[in-house]
């Protein structure tokens, strides 16, 4: 019974493109209308969507980067509402869906913050300082390189740190914005990997809240005082100052304790290693996988994480790649099986040679 409801469904589905294909054989060419509907609000999309970069352009430079939860939700909506203008409502119901469970994801980062103290976890003060110093035989990264690189004025590597450092509040969300409004199977391929990779940081926070080397430069646990913490003044040397003023207001309600593992580096590698299959000019791969090795650097630079809260960060990725990977492979292999069985039910039997 199961077996004659999946051949009429499976009719269903292939008969309308028989029709098609059987009318441009017939010498009648099949109009693309009838293989693809027409999207009448395509250009209108085009436009608001347009409209929406212009503007969110104009608010970077001039109010700051939206970087508090609610304020990206609130410019995300807007921009969903521009790309999805004119789809069905079954799309509007998937997207609803979506939005409740990215908004769930994000509420379980925020309960985070301060699980640790009321949990009791004590603080790691030496034990990553001394991992990385094991790395790099008896140095501190981020002392060495402030000691050869950081001065009062402003230079082109201070421009090059503070960018890469705030792109983290930029392209991961990009990524995710373009994706759910082009192709939402990629969405959920991308959102799958991002989310294992933030819910592994979450537990991560709570058993291991890790000082930053800023932090212990300013307690003076055996690291030279004056370590300076300064991802913002490159970019306020570029004019985004109200960028910058938005990201110090959220330093203040920040985990300044979740430095293991580093988000920033996951996610930049998070981002490299999904759209890298798609690039095909080699100069542009090689810019793509400079991302995240720039970003760690640029972080050790500022003393906002050791190296090994990104090493550890990029280990997480890799794990989370490698298990999605492996069960999209399971599942696209138990659709093809699924596929062939339907068509050997609907071909007809072939008559035996005499």
């Amino acid at each position: 019974m199961g077996d004659a409801r999946g051949a009429v469904r499976d009719r269903a589905v292939i008969e309308p493109v028989d029709s098609a294909v059987a009318m441009s054989t017939a010498g009648r060419p099949t109009p693309l209308s009838v293989v693809v509907p027409v999207d009448k609000l395509r250009i209108l999309r085009v436009v608001l969507v347009g409209s929406y970069l212009v503007g969110y352009v104009w608010w970077l430079r001039t109010r700051g980067l939206p970087i508090d939860r609610i304020s990206v939700a609130i410019s995300l909506a807007i921009f969903l509402l521009c790309a999805f203008t004119g789809r069905p409502l079954r799309t509007w119901a998937g997207l609803l869906r979506d939005v409740t469970l990215y908004c769930s994801m994000w509420f379980a980062y925020e309960m985070t913050r301060g699980a640790a103290d009321r949990l009791g976890m004590p603080l790691q003060v030496e034990a990553v300082r001394n991992v990385d110093r094991f790395l790099f035989l008896g140095h501190d990264p981020s002392v060495v390189l402030q000691r050869h690189f950081w001065e009062p004025t402003v230079r082109w590597y201070d421009w090059v740190a503070s960018t890469i450092y705030m792109s983290h509040f930029v392209v991961p969300v990009v990524a995710m914005a373009v994706l759910w409004a082009t192709s939402r199977r990629q969405w959920a391929r991308y959102m799958k990997r991002f989310a294992t990779v933030l819910g592994v940081a979450c537990v991560m926070f709570v058993l291991l809240p890790t000082a930053p080397p800023w932090m212990l430069s300013q307690e003076t646990h055996d690291l030279p005082p004056g370590l300076q913490r300064s991802a913002g003044r490159g970019f306020v040397d570029l004019g985004f100052k109200g960028f910058v003023k938005s990201w110090q207001h959220a330093l203040d309600w920040g985990n300044a304790v979740a430095a293991m593992p580093s988000l920033h580096a996951s996610f930049a590698l998070i981002v490299a290693a999904f759209f890298l299959p798609w690039i095909r000019w080699r100069s542009l791969r090689a810019v793509v996988l400079c991302y995240p090795i720039i970003m760690l650097a640029s972080l050790v630079y500022l003393g906002e994480h050791w190296v090994v809260d990104g090493l550890v960060g990029w280990l997480i990725v890799g794990g989370s790649f490698w298990i999605w990977n492996r069960v999209e492979r399971r599942r696209r292999h138990t659709v093809a099986a699924r596929a062939r069985a339907a068509l050997a039910r609907l071909s007809p039997p072939t008559a035996s040679p005499a």
